[in-house]
């Protein structure tokens, strides 16, 4: 994040230039730039195809949305041969429309194919362009059009479901609502088709386990996506995404709530509405989510009441133990 200067990364464009030696080390014919925090399926391959089809220097990735969403994405003119013919990053309003469907407008979904011959001197120039904002959509491209082949690709959705699935998670508030897609009795985006396996880093945990049966003190879980590595010992879970490695204690309720790895829950907790982080122990009888001034005087709380508790939260300055190998 500090490759080549005393500067972090000050645009999406300058990301990539930052890690250039990257590029230059494997020596690429093309190069598929990606957005670290979407949530779709796609086949890159068919990208990559019609990038080569149409002897394209650059091809954008595009999707239709709403006219009224534009002001949120970088909007694109697309002629008949799927050449970009104008680019518009974020207008607050704008005529254009989409040629695949002309109520909606093309917006650029961040995701681009370059020829490895044309990105390197683009991000030369652009880093050595004092005036830029080194960003991709508002930058780059718009300056590309008139002097290289810019096409767009179409989005071809591979989630098998009736509506077009793609989100953009880089906001809390998105983040915690794509989760919470997940827990839906038949959820939008699809985790459970064979023919599109989430390929990813597991590290090896026994299978969740679930114990108690006693009245008031059942360990159990509801429309919840349940991680490897967990033990819910007497508490219950309504609504929720828990990682790997998570320990719920007795007489503990948690409802739409995202808890990362290694957390642990101690007895008799209340918690709603919350994310909490990983290696963070909840110290046994606390309530989250259910006083929101309460909330904002130990966490973070969104302007939608989502409470944020991370590893350094004050509780910690008086924490209360938590027999995290022993308790029940």
């Amino acid at each position: 994040m500090q490759r080549v200067s005393q500067n972090w990364y000050m645009g999406t464009a300058d990301a990539v230039y930052q890690n250039i030696y990257s590029i230059g080390s494997e020596q690429p014919k093309y190069v598929i730039i990606l957005s670290g925090d979407h949530i779709y399926k796609m086949n890159y391959e068919r990208m990559l195809k019609q990038h080569v089809d149409a002897a394209a220097d650059v091809t954008v990735a595009t999707l239709t949305t709403d006219p009224a969403n534009c002001r949120h994405f970088g909007v694109v003119d697309i002629d008949h041969d799927h050449r970009i013919t104008n680019f518009l990053e974020k207008p607050q309003q704008t005529e254009l429309r989409s040629p695949y469907d002309s109520t909606k407008i093309s917006a650029s979904m961040g995701i681009y194919i370059f020829n490895t011959e044309v990105l390197i001197p683009v991000l030369l120039k652009d880093a050595e362009d004092p005036n830029s904002s080194h960003d991709f959509g508002k930058n780059i491209l718009p300056k590309m059009l008139g002097d290289y082949r810019v096409f767009a690709f179409n989005f071809v959705d591979e989630n098998k479901k009736e509506a077009l699935y793609w989100r953009d998670v880089g906001t809390l508030e998105a983040y915690y609502e794509a989760n919470m897609d997940l827990v839906s009795v038949s959820p939008v985006f699809n985790l459970y088709d064979e023919a599109w396996p989430i390929r990813t880093h597991q590290r090896q945990y026994p299978p969740a386990k679930f114990v108690f049966a006693e009245a008031g003190r059942m360990g159990h879980a509801l429309d919840s996506l349940i991680s490897s590595g967990c033990i819910i010992s007497g508490g219950s879970l309504k609504n929720c995404v828990v990682s790997p490695d998570v320990r719920v204690n007795s007489y503990t309720e948690i409802e739409d709530s995202i808890l990362f790895s290694h957390v642990n829950v101690g007895r008799s907790c209340r918690i709603r509405k919350a994310i909490i982080d990983r290696d963070v122990h909840i110290p046994e009888g606390s309530s989250i989510g259910y006083d929101v001034e309460a909330d904002r005087e130990r966490y973070f709380v969104t302007d939608t009441g989502i409470t944020i508790v991370t590893r350094d939260y004050s509780l910690f300055e008086n924490p209360v133990a938590v027999d995290y190998f022993t308790s029940e």
